[in-house]
């Protein structure tokens, strides 16, 4: 009876497999690639605010935006503290940068965290995938054990016939020579 994929899968799983399906599977998973590339799957549904979200992922998370933003802070400071004095725009407690660094880090945080649940989603799919490859590997792994089995056990009976067939021969040699 010819079984569907979905039902020789179960059979698999439950180690219920009898050897013709067992055969049916291997040939249709050797026949069939089943790797996906995730990452050009992924960049084929990226849309213009996920790339937007990577690329600021990416620059936030560098050395060289913070380094930038200290440098950035310290030039602020600097300026109202010892240039300005008096006729500062922002003065000593620095609320106006109190405010924007505020608004930078609500800003950033959710877009980052975008970035992070795509790039999450990504490792789902590869580990899926790596799963089934690994599933099919050991399939074909499984079946080529056993056909190897099979050539060792009939190696093993030619060489059994083959020394049986010289000890006849030489039986018949011996009785030659007597005659």
């Amino acid at each position: 009876m010819a079984r569907t994929k979905k039902e020789i899968i179960k059979l698999l799983l439950n180690q219920e497999l009898d050897q013709d399906d067992e055969e049916i599977l291997v040939d249709m998973l050797a026949d069939k690639t089943i790797v996906v590339d995730v990452d050009k799957q992924a960049d084929m549904a990226e849309s213009f605010g996920d790339r937007v979200a990577d690329t600021i992922t990416a620059m936030a998370g560098s050395w060289a935006f913070i380094i930038t933003f200290i440098v950035v802070i310290i030039i602020w400071m600097g300026i109202n503290v010892y240039f300005l004095k008096e006729d500062s725009f922002d003065p000593y407690p620095f609320i106006l940068l109190n405010l924007i660094l505020s608004c930078v880090a609500a800003f950033q945080a959710p877009i980052i965290m975008m970035s992070q649940n795509r790039q999450g989603e990504k490792d789902r799919l590869r580990g899926h995938n790596d799963y089934r490859v690994d599933l099919k590997s050991e399939l074909i792994l499984e079946d080529l054990h056993e056909k190897m089995e099979k050539i060792l056990k009939t190696q093993k009976e030619l060489i059994k016939q083959i020394n049986e067939l010289k000890n006849i021969d030489v039986e018949t040699e011996d009785n030659n020579k007597k005659i």
